[in-house]
């Protein structure tokens, strides 16, 4: 059993009060030993005695993704590098990539959080568990692998990728929980189909989903497919990893891991704290780093906190689930369009499968959002007449719930790349100058 009644269940007013300890602690560092922080906070007249409250945390200077790549490898880099155990990266291709350092310390507390996360979604010391995330210097597979054996699971580390192969092992080993990104475990399941394989009448029984976006109607139709509970795990390379924030029993929201990370959602225009229950930028400091602490991280993705206590026992903040990325918005015939908003509303379709790409295009001075999406086998084989059908069912139905007018090309099952990690599902066409 691995349950952290100290700090799941502690009362707020003692958590707020250790995290004002640790966040002063934290700035105190960051001020000391990393140059770019000293000059940030002497360039706002902030001095680590100036964080006296919580709230205090709104005068120190954020921090974005182009600060650590301006700052690759080492920079932001507090200790050094001979307490350095390990160093984890982002993919970097769209740049240089975002580099993770870790003492020993980091790791146990990276561990620490990932076990409570995986305890949440109900993963216990008897599992056998198949960690479908790859291994390497993206923190999806190390990460969930140090949650796992901290519960004392049996581990597969299959990585990702072999999809036949995961189904049989998945077989032989007779597996109770898999790891992976949503979008593979729908991979995977779709795999199994073609093989005859039904993965309902196997063993497992939960799925600890992360690292892309994915709604709640993608977790319902992997839940339907897969026979499985599917829960998540949210986490950035920028703050350790999965392990940030977790899903417990009631689905609904992401407990914080607070003692290791303090949350701020802000007004993605004026940067301003909003209030308890308003929607806006998820801003993250890390409260226990020693490599490579962060102070208000701006993450991009869009949610909010939720007011109300957990039926599940622990008083750690929950968050909802993303709605979208800033980054990722579009903006088509004056409406702001999330892919999540879309995929959300093609998942209510039953003629297409949970499969499809956004391409955006140029059209004239406006931009112009194409639809791509999979049918069903035997709807994309009735014909032209019946793709056109349904191809005008989810243009309708999109603009009907949306307002906007988009194009949608029906396209045969399979002609949309698989992704054994990540899925890209968003293609921007238009020339660069003009985006």
């Amino acid at each position: 059993m691995f349950w952290n009644d100290t700090i799941e269940s502690m009362p707020v007013a003692d958590l707020k009060k250790s995290q004002l300890k640790k966040l002063k602690e934290t700035v105190a560092g960051a001020y000391e030993q990393v140059p770019f922080y000293r000059r940030k906070l002497d360039e706002l007249n902030v001095h680590p005695n100036d964080i006296q409250r919580l709230e205090d945390v709104a005068k120190l200077p954020f921090t974005v993704k182009n600060d650590l790549r301006d700052n690759y490898p080492f920079g932001l880099c507090a200790v050094p590098l001979k307490d350095v155990v390990r160093v984890h990266a982002s993919s970097g291709t769209t740049g240089k990539p975002i580099t993770g350092p870790y003492t020993e310390s980091d790791l146990d507390n990276w561990s620490e959080c990932m076990a409570r996360n995986l305890f949440a979604a109900g993963v216990r010391e008897d599992d056998i568990v198949q960690n479908a995330y790859g291994y390497g210097l993206f923190t999806g597979g190390f990460g969930f692998h140090q949650g796992a054996a901290k519960l004392r699971c049996t581990l597969v580390p299959t990585s990702s990728g072999l999809t036949e192969r995961q189904i049989t092992l998945m077989k032989d080993f007779g597996a109770t929980v898999l790891f992976s990104t949503p979008s593979y475990a729908l991979t995977i399941a779709e795999r199994a189909e073609e093989l005859k394989v039904d993965i309902r009448s196997l063993p497992l029984r939960v799925g600890v989903f992360g690292a892309e976006p994915w709604t709640i109607a993608m977790r319902n139709e992997i839940e339907e497919r897969m026979g499985i509970k599917a829960m998540e795990s949210y986490g950035l390379t920028e703050l350790s990893g999965p392990g940030v924030a977790f899903d417990c029993i009631e689905q609904n929201g992401l407990h914080i891991n607070e003692d290791h990370f303090l949350a701020e959602v802000v007004d993605p225009v004026t940067f301003e704290p909003l209030p308890l229950g308003e929607k806006g930028e998820l801003v993250f400091t890390s409260l226990q780093k020693q490599a490579m602490p962060i102070l208000r991280y701006r993450t991009k993705d869009i949610t909010r906190f939720i007011k109300e206590p957990c039926s599940c026992g622990r008083t750690l903040l929950k968050m909802e689930k993303l709605s979208g990325r800033t980054d990722d918005m579009l903006i088509i015939s004056g409406v702001n369009v999330f892919p999540s908003q879309i995929e959300s509303l093609l998942l209510e379709i039953p003629e297409v499968e949970p499969q499809y790409r956004l391409v955006v295009r140029k059209k004239g001075y406006l931009d112009q959002l194409v639809v791509q999406v999979e049918g069903k086998k035997d709807v994309y084989d009735a014909g032209p007449e019946k793709r056109l059908q349904v191809e005008s069912k989810v243009a309708g139905h999109i603009r009907g719930m949306m307002g906007i007018s988009i194009e949608v090309n029906l396209v045969e099952p399979k002609f949309i790349a698989r992704s054994e990690g990540k899925a890209l599902r968003v293609v921007d066409e238009r020339p660069r100058h003009l985006r």
